[in-house]
């Protein structure tokens, strides 16, 4: 007689892991912190699309028929609303957070931990900066400003020190709330905001003089400031790290494959990933409307990801859905597709992952894991060897292929070429795989046929 005892504990151990690994990823994606780090980004995205829409206007659509002064005259347009948004983006971005950290440990004054948050960010910046006078041949004049804020601390560049600063403060802010005996009480019969204003006094005065005093201790031992620590102890390893080819592949491949168990990508990427990537694309963008050079440490962004590495969704399940009406016979999945084709030209392929299904589909879930890192590294080295431009504006996720490559790299054709050549090499990758997913759906069907006719035995 065989023993069978081998093959039944091997798939056992195998799904006992598969749950563990779902299990602790959606631990971490609902860490509180994480969670509001990922909400605050979500909020702010349409600040950084309208300041994405204004840089490519200014510098691609403009210069096509204005020069000179008149073209100087329309770009005010473009400056304004870069001043609005990407200038003031950590300010914006760290009482984003602070309100979402409150809302999501259910604190009765979230609007107190936005207000906590930005004021303790503008504690803690520098209050001497450098400021350019006058240029000559002989280089730039400088002078030394006090009491003013510059958007090298309040715009993209400061985003990091916003990020830790809200979830720090309104931490801080939470716990010293905490206590009772901190409280000022009204009584009846006063507005609530009255209320809540007077509740949070004290702790909210407490907190901020804890970062006056360590601002003031920087400052006077140390001749710098928390802002400056952050960029380089913590911003500069951090993003070293998960920005890089690797750390990023990493990333995206440990998503996706949650993503085939049933858990949304984002609960890894929306909280490992994505925000540093943002940061990015947010410099970079600030970075071109200037008329700089984008570094080559930028090249790999949150755009790259969104354009050319989620064609479709996640997974670039539109090349599936190609395939399936080219050379698909399941009337299933035809009907799927026909379902699906839709939202998934607008990257949105839900559908697709429950409904064909990728989900628990072990022949789609190959693709569907190793495609996106297939065309992150190559669009990556493509941008470093010169034959595409980098990513320089931010688009919707949702705007279609082709046009997504055109508008973020601020109209190079050889980027929609590049998506071009990359939706054939996707539909070529997903054919076979979804042939022996047919295969496989064809046995379990017949399978399921043959033990409804099988007549039933007598227990007895």
């Amino acid at each position: 007689m065989a023993d069978t005892t081998t093959g039944a504990e091997e798939p056992k151990k195998g799904q006992a892991f598969l749950d563990k690994f779902a299990e602790v990823s959606a631990k971490i994606g609902n860490q509180v912190h994480l969670r509001s780090l990922r909400d605050a980004f979500a909020t702010i995205c349409p600040l950084y699309i309208l300041a994405g829409v204004a840089v490519l206007i200014n510098n691609v659509v403009f210069p096509l028929f204005l020069s000179g002064d008149a073209l100087t005259a329309a770009k005010t347009w473009g400056s304004s609303l870069t001043q609005g948004t990407l200038n003031i983006a950590a300010l914006v971005l760290c009482a984003l957070i602070g309100y979402c950290l409150g809302k999501n440990k259910r604190f009765d004054n979230a609007i107190g931990c936005a207000v906590m948050s930005i004021s303790a960010l503008v504690i803690m910046m520098p209050q001497t900066v450098d400021a350019v006078v006058s240029t000559d041949p002989d280089g730039k004049q400088t002078a030394n400003v006090i009491n003013c804020l510059i958007s090298t601390n309040t715009g993209t560049n400061g985003l990091f020190g916003g990020i830790l600063i809200g979830l720090l403060a309104t931490t801080i802010f939470i716990k010293i709330s905490s206590v009772k005996q901190l409280r000022v009480n009204l009584g009846e019969g006063v507005p609530p905001a009255v209320s809540d204003s007077f509740n949070t006094l004290i702790p909210m005065i407490l907190s901020l003089s804890i970062f006056g005093v360590v601002a003031a201790c920087l400052q006077v031992f140390l001749g710098t400031n928390l802002i400056d620590l952050i960029k380089v102890w913590i911003q500069t390893p951090l993003m070293g790290l998960n920005t890089s080819l690797a750390g990023v592949l990493i990333i995206y491949t440990l998503a996706n494959l949650l993503f085939c168990l049933g858990i949304h990508q984002s609960t890894i990427s929306g909280v490992l990933a994505e925000p540093l990537l943002t940061i990015l694309i947010t410099d970079n963008m600030a970075t071109f409307a200037a008329g700089g050079t984008i570094p080559v440490d930028h090249y790999m962004n949150m755009q790259i990801i969104n354009t050319f590495a989620l064609i479709g969704g996640s997974g670039c399940t539109l090349m599936l859905l190609l395939d399936t009406f080219l050379f698909s016979k399941s009337k299933t999945s035809k009907t799927v597709g026909k379902l699906a084709i839709a939202p998934g030209i607008f990257n949105i392929n839900e559908p697709v992952i429950y409904g064909y299904p990728i989900v628990f589909n072990l022949p789609l879930m190959v693709p569907f894991v190793l495609l996106p890192d297939l065309f992150i590294a190559a669009t990556y080295g493509l941008t470093c060897a010169g034959l595409i431009a980098p990513c320089v504006v931010m688009v919707p996720w949702t705007t279609p292929v082709f046009i997504s490559g055109f508008l973020a790299t601020a109209g190079d054709f050889r980027a929609v070429i590049w998506q071009v050549l990359e939706v054939a090499i996707g539909m070529a990758v997903y054919l076979p795989f979804m042939k022996v997913s047919e295969k496989v759906a064809a046995k379990e069907a017949t399978f399921d046929e043959k033990s409804e006719d099988a007549p039933a035995i007598d227990a007895a």
